[in-house]
């Protein structure tokens, strides 16, 4: 059940805490995931082939407004959450409220933490954290042509070629 998939950080500490005992390997990733396209589902594709299971933390609508401003998101945090845990890459989907995702990677110390080939690994928020204590800090190569922003673009335009006010 999709349910099943989406936790609060602290029921996935203590999930995290069973599942290392057994070996398993944790990888980690996280973003805004706002209108879900090819480039994402790819993304969590390879992120989930690094590790046993792969856990998704989701930026909320109050953070991702902090980043991307005031008319985003476009899907809500409740339907992203469960979109994203429809995908059968993704073993495990929270929320988060800060705008970097540091406090979460800091409790969860993930065995790999993943982003997209559009960060450089230098740059990578946790890095420094997770590389401590021996884990792992990889980039997933960048899909091109697949960003949510250009398909908001893409929205904003065919809309202004109709003569017709987009609002979300």
């Amino acid at each position: 059940m999709l349910k099943d998939k989406i936790k609060t950080m602290s029921q996935l500490k203590g999930i995290i805490r069973g599942l290392k005992k057994k070996g398993e390997r944790i990888a980690f990733t996280n973003g805004c995931f706002d209108i879900l396209h090819r480039g994402h589902v790819e993304y969590l594709e390879a992120s989930k082939r690094c590790a046993n299971i792969l856990i998704v933390a989701l930026n909320s609508d109050k953070s991702i407004r902090k980043l991307k401003g005031a008319t985003r998101p476009i899907i809500n945090e409740k339907e992203r959450t469960m979109i994203v845990a429809a995908l059968e890459s993704v073993d495990y989907v929270t929320i988060f409220e800060e705008v970097d995702p540091l406090k979460v990677i800091m409790e969860l110390k993930p065995d790999i933490l993943i982003k997209g080939g559009d960060w450089d690994v230098d740059k990578v928020v946790g890095k420094d954290f997770v590389e401590s204590y021996g884990g792992i800090v990889k980039t997933i190569p960048w899909i091109e042509g697949y960003s949510t922003s250009a398909i908001i673009e893409k929205i904003y335009a065919h809309c202004s070629m109709q003569n017709e006010k987009c609002k979300f």
